[in-house]
């Protein structure tokens, strides 16, 4: 049995539960989390002075059999010393150590030296924490979208990023702690960035026309009067709305108003659920209940759309009563990380808010993307909507108590007071923002000649224009079969358009190599990093990396900036791709994405050959199949697996719709390698 017990659990009974366990001769190892910060309530400090050194210290005299120390840098000087013969393994070790001490009869230890994420970003931010010139950045075009980067760190920051070319991966780089963790993944997108900084996109005229332009603004009306008005703040954690309800209680506290404030945080540490219950009335005798109870909300903030349209923030509303401001850029949750193609229903969410309310009592407002445009980062989002709420004559405090509440906050005191002034602005003058926001493309559906005219770009660009014409042949000859064989249909031909390019650009050592060194790369860097930065480049070359021993996976190494000619001599060499001298071409890999172009083609015109408008809907879902191969090496192996199994399962669905139809001969065991 494996439990996992924190360090402030540990200091107030959790060496009791150790002692238990020997004296009872228990088969058991306790994983002692020392995170130094009571992080499942939101980051206190722990009751106690005890240190990593006084833990080992103990749980030996305490006779367990045998003690591990694990941490992110084994070689670390702890202050008294670490007692003599304590086994010291770097955190890349854990799962190893963890099947070594389940084989041990009895209690062992595990201490695991690490800083609780959040914690780690929130001392930063005060400067008391090192913060390593070091950050992770996924290059768009070299991911496949496959999820192993989440699979590997469990990371929240890591985010979708819908692109015409389908949904990739970004680390927001705003809310990343710099584990690092998330380039471990198989893929060769990761780049490290030392040195520089973030960008921030704000420039000095913009700036100074925001602070102009808020400081013409009409005083905003009061809500409330004398009578109690109560507030429900609903976000995801180590995003500041416990912040946020504590600048409403101070602001009222600063006009001679009582509040009421109740944190609910739970096990929210980050992207979990938290609330903050805001009552504030103008004598203490109007304020019965620290929790606002079901219909009694007047104003819902909802910093985060998936928390705000859920049922424990829905239960507070009433139609007729409550208004909401809601942030509708939705942040992806923990479901993401497990599940990379989950549909976020973004539209439900808004929906369910707008049926209980009506549409009138609701503003919904992209508060993320708004102020990551105007100000340069989001994290401001929260004080954003403070200002929207306040313009509207929504809070029951004014704007003089509201900046002073944030100048005690004394945390990023003039970023947050100019995005508090841009919420007021964006409220008074809605379009005002408009210009700000970037287009999303990722997400519009796209027509066939747009997809065409990408894909036949990118082709060129990855082998030549006779590569690219014979695509457009072949997807033009689909598009004229589903016209005459399923009239009045569509989506087929967008489908072959999408998933036969995806296919035929396989990502190849030549084409990995164009995408980290291309143009288009190093303008994404320049807009998201400034100062004096180096790229280096997170690889596992199948033809030289180290095997890890287990699972016989090739195991990524960082290279240098030095790389970046070999990289870009090497993609001048597409020419040899497929040829007999393409030393690449040759690997069991290389051959089968080749053979799967063969096998996609063959599978396309089997199905067509007996399309009809009642079987169109299989034929389109065989022809969206590739979109489940992603990923390099072993993760691609398991893909393409898993694609083939779908492919005959599709087959079969086929046939019997069809009644008797012609079987594909595509198989796994006698494929042909499409030529080059």
């Amino acid at each position: 049995m494996f439990q996992n017990l924190g360090d402030g659990t540990y200091f107030h009974s959790g060496l009791l539960a150790i002692r238990a366990a020997v004296a009872a001769g228990s088969n058991i190892t306790y994983k002692i989390l020392y995170n130094d910060a009571v992080a499942m309530t939101g980051g206190q400090a722990v009751d106690g002075t005890l240190t990593v050194p006084d833990i080992a210290r103990q749980v030996a005299a305490e006779n367990v059999g045998r003690v591990v120390l694990v941490s992110d840098d084994p070689d670390r000087v702890y202050p008294g010393g670490l007692p003599d013969g304590l086994e010291r393994r770097p955190r890349n070790d854990l799962v190893a150590i963890e099947k070594e001490l389940r084989e041990i009869s009895g209690v062992t230890v595990l201490i695991y030296d690490q800083v609780c994420a959040a914690e780690k970003r929130r001392r930063r931010k005060r400067g008391t924490f090192p913060d390593p010139a070091k950050r992770m950045y996924i290059n768009p075009m070299a991911c496949e979208g496959c999820g192993d980067c989440s699979v590997q760190s469990n990371c929240v920051s890591i985010v979708p990023l819908e692109t015409p070319f389908g949904r990739k991966r970004a680390v927001d780089q705003s809310s990343c702690n710099k584990d690092y963790s998330c380039a471990e993944g198989f893929c060769p997108s990761f780049v490290t960035v030392r040195g520089g900084g973030l960008r921030k996109r704000s420039d000095g005229d913009k700036t100074a026309e925001i602070d102009r332009r808020i400081a013409d603004l009409p005083e905003p009306d009061r809500a409330g009067g004398d009578s109690a008005y109560h507030t429900l703040i609903g976000g995801i954690g180590g995003t500041g709305v416990v912040t946020t309800g504590a600048l409403l209680g101070m602001a009222a506290h600063i006009e001679g108003r009582a509040a009421n404030i109740l944190d609910i945080t739970g096990l929210s540490q980050k992207n979990g659920t938290v609330f903050s219950h805001v009552s504030i009335a103008a004598d203490a005798s109007e304020l019965h209940s620290a929790r606002i109870g079901a219909g009694e909300a007047d104003l819902l903030l909802g910093c985060d759309l998936v928390v705000a349209g859920g049922a424990e923030a829905l239960g507070t509303v009433a139609r007729g009563r409550t208004r909401a401001v809601v942030n509708n850029s939705l942040v992806p949750t923990y479901a993401f990380q497990q599940s990379p193609d989950i549909d976020f229903r973004q539209r439900d969410f808004i929906r369910s808010i707008d049926s209980l309310l009506g549409d009138d009592a609701v503003a919904m407002i992209a508060a993320s993307r708004i102020v990551s445009a105007c100000l340069g980062d989001k994290v401001t989002a929260n004080s954003f909507l403070l200002g929207y709420a306040c313009q509207a004559g929504l809070l029951p405090v004014g704007i003089p108590a509201l900046h002073a509440a944030m100048r005690l906050n004394g945390v990023s005191v003039e970023a947050n007071l100019r995005a508090f002034g841009l919420g007021r602005l964006v409220q008074h003058e809605p379009s005002f923002a408009d210009r700000f926001e970037r287009p999303d493309e990722g997400t519009r559906q796209q027509t066939l000649d747009e997809i065409l005219q990408r894909r036949v770009e990118w082709l060129t660009e990855y082998q030549d224009a006779a590569y690219a014409e014979r695509y457009t042949d072949y997807v033009r000859q689909v598009a004229s079969a589903e016209r005459a064989l399923a009239p009045g249909q569509s989506g087929l031909a967008e489908a072959v358009a999408s998933n036969l390019a995806k296919l035929m650009a396989y990502k190849d050592e030549y084409e990995v190599a164009r995408l980290l060194t291309s143009d288009t790369f190093r303008r994404q860097l320049d807009e998201q990093f400034d100062g004096d930065y180096t790229v280096s480049y997170n690889l596992a070359p199948p033809l030289i990396a180290a095997r890890d021993p287990e699972t016989g996976h090739g195991i990524k190494r960082e290279f240098g900036p030095w790389l970046r000619p070999l990289l870009v001599l090497l993609q001048h060499l597409k020419f040899l791709r497929g040829t007999p001298l393409d030393l690449f071409g040759r690997t069991a890999e290389r051959r089968n994405e080749r053979r799967l172009i063969g096998e996609y083609r063959q599978a396309v015109d089997a199905a067509i050959a007996v399309l009809t408008p009642d079987s169109h809907e299989l034929v389109v879902a065989i022809a969206n199949l590739p979109e489940q191969i992603r990923g390099y090496g072993h993760v691609k192996e398991r893909s393409i697996a898993r694609a083939r199994t779908s492919l005959a399962d599709l087959q079969a669905k086929l046939a019997a719709n069809t009644k008797g139809a012609p079987k594909s001969q595509v198989t796994a065991d006698e494929p042909q390698e499409e030529p080059l």
